[in-house]
């Protein structure tokens, strides 16, 4: 079993360390982690994209798990919708990263990247958005899409990976009709489950550094209990202005990873 921490130096661990608490608290609030912890983890000397990719999952489990408790108690999210639709995520996280060594992620970004500023622009010009609950769907139609939005995304989170929490709460506040404390809090239950879909493909093949991840663990743990609390103490507008800011982020992100790969 490697650890990781062998070649890792005190500042380059502390590093890693500080932005696994910034992910799990940006997790916990919008989702989007990924784009604060995964750059921190490829700059350790020595490490195999493939590694850190692993190695993120397993810090972000800790996180995702910490904050879907926190909200399962101070928001108590609607699990009969909640928990079918983590369990499809699941299958689908385990699906997109079994065919992500065989199908490139450059197929995909730019259609993302096309979508996600769609939905910022929404989001910026419809104010009330996520202000309420108003569910458009009910009964069966309503966890049918749910379920479908869940194995999309956990497709997704598997195959490429950033800003899967962000695209949660984009489908669950203007797919499904949620509150964005609401969306938050069903976000994080399945995103935990997308985790782990990823982490049962990645750890038999040994591709976790163990020592590297719990320490990211325990950092992201702190961020997202700190994040949760945060989230339901100042509501859904509070969650409305991270979330820009987070969509906005992954937006350059994605641009500059589809504008690389046209002109490289």
């Amino acid at each position: 079993m490697v650890s990781g921490l062998e070649a890792v130096e005190p500042l380059t661990l502390l590093l890693v360390v500080a932005a696994g608490f910034a992910a799990g608290w940006v997790d916990a609030v919008v989702g989007g982690g990924g784009l604060i912890q995964l750059p921190a983890l490829l700059a350790v000397p020595g490490i195999t994209p493939v590694q850190a990719l692993a190695t993120n999952k397993m810090g972000s489990i800790f996180g995702t798990t910490t904050s879907a408790l926190t909200y399962a108690r101070r928001v108590r999210p609607d699990l009969a919708t909640a928990i079918p639709m983590a369990l499809v995520a699941l299958a689908g996280a385990f699906g997109g990263a079994a065919l992500a060594t065989a199908l490139p992620s450059r197929v995909f970004k730019p259609i993302i990247l096309a979508a996600i500023v769609a939905v910022a622009l929404f989001t910026v010009f419809r104010p009330q958005l996520g202000e309420y609950t108003n569910l458009r769907l009910k009964g069966r139609r309503h966890l049918a899409a749910a379920c479908g939005l869940g194995a999309a995304i956990g497709f997704y989170d598997g195959l490429i990976g950033p800003g899967t929490g962000s695209f949660l709460v984009i489908a669950l506040v203007s797919g499904m009709g949620y509150a964005f404390l609401e969306a938050s809090a069903k976000a994080k239950i399945v995103n935990m489950a997308t985790n782990l879909g990823a982490l049962i493909l990645f750890v038999p093949h040994g591709a976790v550094l163990w020592g590297l991840g719990l320490a990211l663990g325990a950092a992201n743990m702190l961020g997202g209990y700190t994040g949760a609390r945060m989230a339901v103490a100042r509501g859904n507008r509070f969650i409305r202005w991270v979330f820009l800011a987070v969509v906005a982020a992954l937006a350059v992100k994605l641009g500059l990873d589809v504008w690389s790969e046209d002109f490289a």
